[in-house]
């Protein structure tokens, strides 16, 4: 038993020398429904339910997700202050009860993810109404209390029904005063649209169907197109008013069995999305009404039902031009019965085929208590190996393709053991897609950086950043480039900027100095190193022959130590500079020549 575990690592291990990606989409969903993610309690005061999601932000951040997948509408109520709809019952304990004191928790998540660089998409259910309408208290504000005909029952579920033109336009209008109102990233629905099929309890929409047929003969036909259509106005409504923003759907993971009347299912036997819940799929991505679709592929490797290793690449092969990601059932791992789920190897070997597989972004795990447990070190796995490594999100080109400028003038500072680097902000276009997100950073070691390996990504745009940890003697040179909302990035910054750790403590450095400058003459930069043999305020600048500021490179107090820093020339005219050091006893100078 021993010797089968570590071999299982062992391959494991193995599945994951392959590098990760540059740009990979790792995100969680947070379901608010029922309590299962956030908050974890209906009792928590606003207080404790910021500093739970914030733990739960930290902790996928930690992991190496970039994007979360927030439930802010479950059953036809809000996490956030709505003009259509009650507050959850998930905040207070009761439906229509604002947190006291009162606060946003969706603009508060929002600028939590901002703060962590994380996506934010905000997860709708656009049909369900009531879970069990008879244990429910409903407020008197709640659809079902006020339009007892939009409804749909069975058993005791009831749905807002999708064949009325009026829940179309509801519900697209929840949606879009989201939309307009929060600064999102995406807009996303997850597998409910009909109800799913269950033994002796049958819904009726007859009097629909016969109110609005539209022409369609099949009732199952009629149902499928009632979806579509609110699938394509929700599309349209988000496009025309908020390009930027993404669309998603996470349908169930089989959308029809491959058989001689359908040829083109997928080599499966489980129950069929497109028959069961007339939800055509497919048809959404076929069509691009959605920007990414994320199946819920929620099986194991080898599942004799739904084979997780042969519905990946039937996913993949529709390829539409969007963006498919990959849902993995994390809640199964160590908790199913099926000893696949017993294995720590399963959902690592799933994202090692996904990353196998043509035309697939990324991942989505549910749910985030089960990512946060670390069943079987599913968690540690991200976080030491699949992830460990940064990775800008996928860019959407038929949204924007249109880059950014490079940042300008990068330096580097050293310190001791860590390089300070800091860049100018590039003149970006005006308006939301224009705007930069964050930066990335690339570093080499004795060498040139390679652009498809990141070091680190900006949460925000800072212009700063500090490399810390280096190795003495090595040679380290850097390169930034800018993202914008949609993560398009630009070149790399207009200057590579070199940082020498010699290794000199600052309790040896005898006497300030201005040491050589490297290369002395230059063609586009150089390299300005000083020694202090005391802390206190520090300018470098330099001036052209005629006395003429060419530009300040540092202006702070510094503590005593060697620095370095990158001197880019830009568009200078070629000649003598004079480079200028000056503390509170010295001012040192020494003559460069830029020669191209």
């Amino acid at each position: 038993m021993n010797y089968l575990f570590l071999a299982l690592i062992f391959i494991s291990t193995l599945a994951f020398a392959q590098p990760s990606p540059k740009r990979e989409f790792r995100a969680a969903w947070v379901a608010t429904v029922g309590n299962i993610d956030w908050p974890s309690s209906k009792t928590l005061t606003p207080e404790q339910q910021r500093a739970e999601f914030v733990n739960i932000l930290n902790q996928h951040k930690q992991a190496g997700l970039n994007a979360v997948i927030v439930q802010v509408r479950s059953v036809a109520d809000a996490i956030y202050p709505s003009p259509f709809e009650p507050w959850a019952e998930v905040l207070t304990g009761r439906q229509g009860r604002a947190p006291q004191p009162q606060y946003d928790p969706l603009q508060f998540m929002i600028g939590e993810c901002r703060k962590r660089g994380l996506e934010f998409h905000a997860w709708f259910n656009p049909y369900r109404a009531v879970s069990n309408i008879q244990t429910a208290t409903l407020d008197p504000n709640h659809v079902v209390v006020k339009h007892p005909d939009w409804l749909l029952a069975q058993g005791n579920l009831r749905i807002l029904n999708p064949g009325l033109p009026e829940v179309r336009a509801y519900v697209t209008g929840v949606v879009m005063d989201v939309v307009r109102r929060y600064d999102i990233d995406g807009v996303h629905f997850d597998d409910y649209f009909y109800p799913y099929p269950e033994t002796g309890k049958a819904f009726n929409d007859d009097s629909t169907y016969a109110l609005y047929p539209r022409g369609i003969a099949g009732r199952a036909d009629w149902r499928r197109d009632n979806v579509d259509l609110f699938v394509k106005m929700v599309s349209d409504s988000i496009r025309a008013a908020k390009p930027w923003v993404k669309f998603g759907i996470s349908p169930f993971g089989i959308w029809q069995n491959k058989s001689a009347s359908q040829p083109l299912g997928s080599d499966s036997r489980g129950l069929e999305s497109y028959s069961a819940i007339y939800a055509d799929s497919r048809k959404w991505f076929g069509q691009n009404w959605v920007d990414y679709i994320a199946p819920q592929l929620y099986w194991h490797i080898g599942n004799a039902a739904a084979d997780f290793a042969k519905l990946l690449p039937w996913w993949s092969a529709l390829n539409p031009g969007r963006h498919l990601y990959i849902g993995h059932g994390l809640y199964r791992v160590n908790n199913d019965a099926d000893a696949a789920w017993k294995n720590p190897a399963q959902i690592p070997n799933q994202m090692r085929l996904l990353r196998q597989t043509a035309n697939v972004q990324g991942s989505i795990f549910y749910n985030t208590n089960s990512l946060n447990k670390n069943p079987l070190g599913v968690r540690d796995s991200l976080r030491t190996t699949l992830y460990n490594r940064p990775a800008l999100l996928p860019p959407m080109p038929w949204k924007d393709a249109t880059p950014p400028p490079a940042p300008l003038n990068l330096i580097a500072t050293v310190r001791n053991n860590t390089a300070e680097l800091h860049w100018n902000r590039p003149q970006a276009e005006t308006g939301e897609l224009g705007k930069i997100r964050q930066y990335a950073i690339y570093r080499a070691e004795n060498g040139q950086p390679d652009l498809g390996t990141i070091l680190a990504l900006t949460a925000t745009d800072t212009l700063d950043f500090a490399d810390t940890g280096l190795k003495p003697g090595v040679s380290y040179t850097y390169v930034v480039t800018a993202l914008d909302r949609l993560h398009n990035e630009s070149p790399p910054s207009n200057a590579l900027a070199t940082a020498i750790v010699t290794g000199v403590p600052a309790a040896e450095i005898a006497r300030t100095e201005l040491l050589p400058v490297v290369p002395n003459p230059f063609r586009t930069s150089t390299r300005i190193t000083y020694r202090l043999a005391e802390a206190g305020p520090v300018t470098l600048a330099v001036y052209d022959a005629l006395g003429r500021m060419a530009g300040t490179l540092v202006q702070e107090t510094q503590p005593a130590g060697e620095y370095s820093v990158y001197f880019d020339a830009g568009t200078l005219p070629d000649g003598v500079y004079i480079a200028t050091l000056v503390t509170e006893k010295h001012r040192l100078m020494q003559r460069i020549i830029l020669q191209r």
